[in-house]
């Protein structure tokens, strides 16, 4: 009995983390703190020259937030102080924005940054994720342009629907993508407009380069 005692309590000591590093990790490198990464000064290619994209929210969370450019910190949105969490279904791909790009308000843009979804497998928040971008989903928000990219990993693995251009794009996963942006901040919100293929969405991603 003793024995069993013992084995079970060095086990629990075993599964235990240590510094931040679980059992996998014990015979890995430990990496050390580094400072803050500022995602607002990342060009828009990597050194290989692949877009990327910051991802802001995960794959089937709720919570929307965004990145703030003065304290270098992703934050969640206040509306009437609290928190907003999006009241329909969760995002359907990993949300963010393609760093390198500015909307100018003086050209007709909202000032921010171009916005993405990444359709795959959810990714932390602050993932940089090297993309290729297959179309735009056209919206009208209240009245307002507000268009968004869509892209898909360029990693094979992480890129579950295996396509690699918008017209490989099953039409069932393009009308849930407009579907779900028509209707999650609620009913008469958002106006679906169409959707623009390759070319389309090259030409709208070097419009808005830095």
């Amino acid at each position: 009995m003793r024995l069993l005692t013992a084995l079970f309590f060095a086990l629990g000591l075993a599964s235990c983390s240590f510094d931040g590093v679980g059992v996998e990790g014990l015979n890995q490198e430990v990496a050390k703190p580094q400072e803050v990464l500022n995602f607002g000064k990342l060009p828009l290619k990597n050194h290989l020259g692949q877009l990327t994209a910051v991802i802001e929210i995960p794959a089937g969370t709720s919570h929307k937030y965004e990145y703030n450019y003065d304290s270098n910190k992703f934050e969640c949105e206040i509306v009437n102080g609290k928190e907003r969490i999006v009241k329909f279904l969760p995002y359907p791909g990993n949300y963010g924005f393609l760093p390198g790009t500015l909307m100018d308000k003086d050209r007709g843009g909202d000032g921010d940054a171009l916005d993405v979804l990444v359709l795959g497998e959810a990714v932390k928040q602050g993932t940089i994720i090297p993309i290729k971008a297959i179309g735009i989903v056209r919206l009208l928000d209240r009245g307002e342009e507000d268009h968004k990219i869509v892209a898909v990993p360029i990693n094979e693995a992480k890129n579950t629907l295996g396509i690699h251009e918008f017209s490989q794009s099953p039409k069932a996963v393009l009308d849930i993508v407009s579907l779900w942006f028509e209707s999650y901040k609620g009913p008469g919100k958002m106006e679906f407009q169409g959707w623009d293929s390759d070319s389309l969405t090259n030409i709208e991603i070097m419009k808005w380069a830095k």
